[in-house]
């Protein structure tokens, strides 16, 4: 009887998962299927939902329900070619988003690393004070901070200029609070078996710290890079030039035009996301769910 009851609940559990895992992904493998769909069949397909939208009225049909198609009835790569040949807006965007996006998650990490290791390592009352304000700036959303950081963007000049949003990106507290916390964590005896064979505090860090914070460091600029990848209100705010604004701005708009592109930018967009997490899932769960253990 235990061993039925158990089974009836594993697979309760693995129903309710695979249940949520099914509607996660839907909308992901939606668009990636409706990309490779010609504009006629997404005119039909979704008729009603885009029927308010330029470009898709005139004398074709209009369904007068949505019906959502996975596999589509011809196969088109008209909007990838639109995308990645006879437009070139869309690759120009997809830049400015690698631009933006790059240079913060590199840096902030950097700065993240010798923050937290300054935090973690020395102990006082100033920098205890400094660290909870630290806690309030993130737990504060952007749109609060938005109007500081725009006027302190005006007084130094940096309006309309890509570093409106990096500086700020490099410095966010966000990576400081988590690091820390990974690093306060890490052994006392293994730092003080490292003094004991003569390294300083830089040696330390880099030989001691960074190494059992590799999964952690890598979690951190996965979640940083989706953040900042998919950042609308700093570039709207702060970059005037819209020839300087990422494609996540750039998407709202696509869809004033042919939806199929929208579907076709959308899936590009997403590839460097995908890649990142299918490249290192292991270590963002590793560095999520780290116990405090010391790997030998």
């Amino acid at each position: 009887m235990i061993r039925k009851k158990r089974l009836i609940t594993r697979v309760l559990f693995f129903i309710i998962a695979a249940f949520f895992a099914i509607a996660f992904l839907m909308p992901t493998v939606l668009t990636i299927a409706d990309s490779f769909m010609s504009q006629t069949e997404l005119n039909a397909k979704y008729g009603m939902v885009f029927s308010g939208t330029s470009g898709l009225g005139g004398t074709s049909y209009m369904a007068k329900k949505v019906n959502l198609v996975f596999i589509p009835d011809k196969v088109s790569f008209s909007q990838y070619s639109t995308v990645l040949f006879k437009s070139p807006d869309y690759l120009l965007k997809f830049w400015n988003s690698v631009i933006l996006v790059v240079p913060i998650v590199i840096f902030q990490v950097v700065v993240a690393s010798l923050a937290a290791y300054s935090f973690s390592r020395f102990r006082g009352r100033l920098k205890e004070i400094l660290f909870f304000v630290y806690i309030i700036l993130m737990l504060m959303p952007y749109q609060v901070t938005l109007v500081p950081n725009y006027l302190v963007a005006e007084w130094t000049g940096l309006i309309d200029t890509r570093w409106a949003i990096i500086l700020p990106g490099i410095f966010a507290p966000f990576s400081v609070f988590l690091l820390t916390k990974f690093m306060r964590r890490i052994s006392g005896a293994l730092i003080e078996a490292a003094k004991l064979d003569g390294c300083n505090e830089w040696q330390i860090f880099i030989k001691v710290c960074i190494p059992q914070c590799r999964s952690a460091l890598y979690s951190i600029a996965m979640l940083v890079f989706i953040d900042y990848w998919n950042m609308v209100e700093q570039p709207i705010i702060l970059l005037s030039d819209v020839s300087k604004q990422p494609l996540s701005v750039f998407l709202s708009k696509i869809n004033t035009g042919e939806v199929g592109l929208a579907f076709a930018v959308a899936t590009i967009y997403m590839i460097p996301c995908l890649l990142m997490f299918l490249h290192g899932e292991e270590y963002l769960v590793e560095g999520i769910t780290y116990s405090g253990a010391i790997k030998g």
